[in-house]
């Protein structure tokens, strides 16, 4: 419940920081009336995102076991792409994110006759990529969690995103942004390890990967995923009681390249993509 519930905290986050600085530039240049272009492009990207998930689930119910275990890695790898993709963007972004928001607001309001258009597409574009993060990320949560705990925590991490984002818009909430997406950042980058390691898994569950697939070791009789630390540790980390051999060579060095360069400080030149 905790890995869904700080993924979804952060993806919340990152599409409530860019509504906010758009709601809150249109504000402060008297543009107020051009926010419910904003609310409007929010709730087509939001409709389309849920639209992928359905549509996506629907045709993974509809294929027989082996190649639902390799529909499943294939959303794996996707899901191990977009998390670092999320979190090493926002790191080389984040202090040029405002600048290049307020730029492309003005662009889309100079537009002409159709500048409110153009606003809600910037807006939809905007808000759907984090969406659409959110949607690969909990297709592969769920499929290696199943149970109420996950989606329940998804829920819970969007709607904490979402009062804190229109605290921030209204001016009444602080929060040390950098800090907190060094901290979530470094969480994806464990989390997706576990899936990356869950892929693999599929993988040869669907016929694909057949190498490297003794036991490394065997906790069962210590810590099986069915016991209560099991499962949570299950749902943080992919933990396995029996890894085999392939899954825990790609876990470890996943995590050894990932975090060496998350942790590094950043060069003075890097700028936004």
């Amino acid at each position: 419940m905790l890995a869904p519930f700080l993924i979804m905290l952060r993806e919340g986050m990152e599409a409530a920081l860019i509504v906010g600085i758009i709601a809150t530039y249109l504000r402060r240049t008297g543009r107020a009336a051009w926010l419910p272009a904003v609310w409007a492009g929010v709730l087509f990207a939001v409709a389309a995102s849920l639209f992928a998930g359905a549509a996506l689930q629907a045709v993974h119910a509809e294929f027989p076991q082996k190649a639902q275990e390799m529909f499943e890695a294939v959303v794996g790898f996707a899901a191990v792409g977009i998390l670092v993709s999320m979190v090493f963007w926002m790191r080389r972004a984040a202090r040029a994110i405002a600048g290049e928001l307020r730029r492309s607001v003005d662009a889309a309001l100079s537009a002409g006759a159709g500048n409110g258009w153009a606003l809600i597409g910037m807006v939809f574009f905007a808000v759907a990529r984090e969406g659409l993060e959110s949607v690969f990320f909990l297709l592969a949560i769920f499929q290696q969690s199943p149970g109420p705990q996950a989606p329940v925590g998804a829920l819970a991490g969007l709607l904490v995103s979402a009062v804190l984002g229109y605290g921030f818009y209204a001016g009444g909430v602080r929060l040390d942004l950098g800090r907190f997406f060094r901290f979530t950042g470094g969480f994806v980058l464990i989390v997706a390890a576990g899936v990356l390691a869950g892929a693999i898994r599929n993988l040869h569950e669907a016929g694909v990967w057949n190498a490297l697939q003794a036991p490394v070791f065997d906790l069962g009789g210590v810590l099986p995923v069915s016991s209560v630390l099991g499962t949570v540790l299950s749902g943080l980390f992919g933990y396995q009681e029996a890894p085999r051999t392939g899954e825990l060579i790609a876990y470890a060095a996943f995590l050894a390249v990932s975090l060496s360069l998350f942790l590094r400080p950043p060069a003075r030149t890097e700028v936004s993509r």
